[in-house]
């Protein structure tokens, strides 16, 4: 704090891709709490922010770096999100967190011994619709539920052969934004009961998936991941109640009870920079923020999922 003002944050960005180009670099710069001061990425820069050609480098050149926000595909994010705490820097993690469960528990553990802030984030909870829609099944007794979260890969992750690759997710990089929102908002804790998962001949990560899960109490719910829809894309997510069925579409922006909608469509425009809200306060409360419970669903599936091997998918 200087003069009863909260201290400006100076960030960098470690992985410049789509998402970092698309939602990080617009809501940092549109954020006053936030300084981008320094990038890191193998093959880009970005103009007018200094830049590096790696995570080391950037810290060795920038050593007033605050944090790192970390955007590179999960296979990479725990040996960054190590470094940067380390080198005692607070850390914003994008989903998902990190190639392993074991791997996210380690950094949770690594930060709270340096009292550094781990931010390991998903951003469809911040999406415009999902505090309605907890408030709203907080009272309510659930009956069934439905995933339908479906997208075209070309579209969303075009020539990106990490997400095909071991430890890349596959449909499970979308698929876990939606059981980030079911555990979000759900009163109760969902388990995987079974599992399907496709794989194309020539990749290693599922191209689709269907899960079996059921609450606690014993509620049975669906869910249907699949990248190869055209069209319209689907993100949406159906919970039937003894006293009304709720609906969240667009990925948690869209909030409707029984057909009328609630909430207006924000999307990841709104997404962002609430991330970064919240890091903010994050940090300045000296508190971290980890969930993993989203990534412990996808880890059992894969677990004891039954495996099909489907027809080529040319990247």
């Amino acid at each position: 704090m200087y003069g009863g003002e909260k201290m400006r944050l100076k960030a960098g960005l470690l992985g410049i891709g789509k998402i970092a180009r698309d939602q990080h670099i617009p809501a940092l710069n549109a954020n006053p709490r936030y300084e981008l001061v320094a990038c890191a990425s193998r093959n880009t820069t970005v103009t007018g922010v200094p830049s590096f050609p790696d995570l080391e480098t950037m810290l060795a050149a920038m050593p007033d770096l605050n944090c790192v926000s970390i955007c590179t595909p999960p296979q990479a994010h725990f040996e960054a999100a190590l470094t940067s705490l380390r080198a005692g820097k607070h850390v914003m993690l994008e989903k998902p967190p990190a190639a392993t469960t074991r791997q996210i528990a380690l950094l949770a553990d690594e930060a709270a011994r340096r009292n550094l802030t781990l931010f390991q984030t998903w951003h469809s909870r911040f999406a415009d619709g999902v505090d309605a829609a907890r408030e709203w099944l907080r009272t309510r007794k659930l009956v069934s539920g439905k995933i339908t979260w479906k997208e075209d890969v070309h579209h969303w992750h075009p020539g990106q052969k990490w997400i095909w690759e071991p430890g890349g997710f596959g449909v499970f990089d979308p698929g876990i934004n939606a059981l980030s929102l079911l555990t979000a908002i759900l009163p109760r804790d969902v388990c995987v009961e079974s599992a399907v998962l496709e794989f194309p001949e020539n990749q290693q990560s599922p191209i689709a998936s269907t899960l079996r899960m059921r609450t606690d109490d014993g509620v049975q719910i669906g869910a249907e991941f699949d990248f190869r829809q055209k069209g319209e894309q689907s993100w949406d997510i159906e919970l039937k109640t003894t006293t009304g069925t709720l609906k969240l579409s667009k990925g948690g922006a869209v909030l409707a009870i029984d057909g009328k909608e609630l909430s207006s469509e924000e999307g990841l425009a709104g997404e962002y920079p609430r991330l970064y809200q919240r890091f903010a306060e994050l940090v300045d409360s000296g508190a971290s923020d980890v969930d993993w419970r989203p990534f412990q669903l996808v880890a059992d599936a894969f677990l004891i999922g039954e495996r099909r091997i489907v027809a080529p998918h040319t990247i």
